[in-house]
């Protein structure tokens, strides 16, 4: 399964209704049955980067991969871990952090039951350091 081409858009608006017709509409089932739903406010969230302020800065970058994001979900192959929470400093279990192609991440937030939940961001871990910590994460099980 390869990862899908770069979406090129000349405008921030023709990403952003990319985004909204393709994940707010219907949740995607992931390739275990988690049923993910996405939130037209996380688009800002995860196409932008903090520069000087939160969310402040446009990314090309991670608009382009704006496919991906499905790409991540729906592969068998993908890399899952137990996402981190900064705030209470430690492994959360309904947190659960996917990586394909080498450092695409996606992060989903999970229900009680973790079989529905909600899309958190997309990025690309750009620097060594940040996959390292992702990859000494636990390994997610179901």
């Amino acid at each position: 399964m390869n990862a899908p081409n770069l979406v090129i858009y000349d405008d921030i608006q023709l990403y952003r209704t990319h985004y909204h017709r393709k994940y707010c509409h219907n949740p995607i089932n992931t390739y275990d049955g988690i049923k993910i739903r996405f939130n037209k406010q996380q688009f800002d969230h995860c196409f932008f980067d903090s520069i000087h302020s939160k969310d402040d800065t446009f990314s090309q970058a991670r608009a382009e991969r704006i496919d991906w994001i499905e790409y991540a979900l729906l592969d068998p192959k993908a890399e899952l871990y137990v996402g981190y929470d900064k705030k209470k400093k430690k492994y959360i279990n309904n947190r659960r952090v996917t990586v394909v192609s080498g450092n695409y991440v996606v992060v989903v937030q999970l229900g009680r039951d973790l079989r529905k939940g909600n899309f958190i961001t997309a990025f690309l871990a750009d620097s060594p350091r940040t996959l390292r910590k992702i990859r000494t994460s636990p390994r997610w099980s179901k």
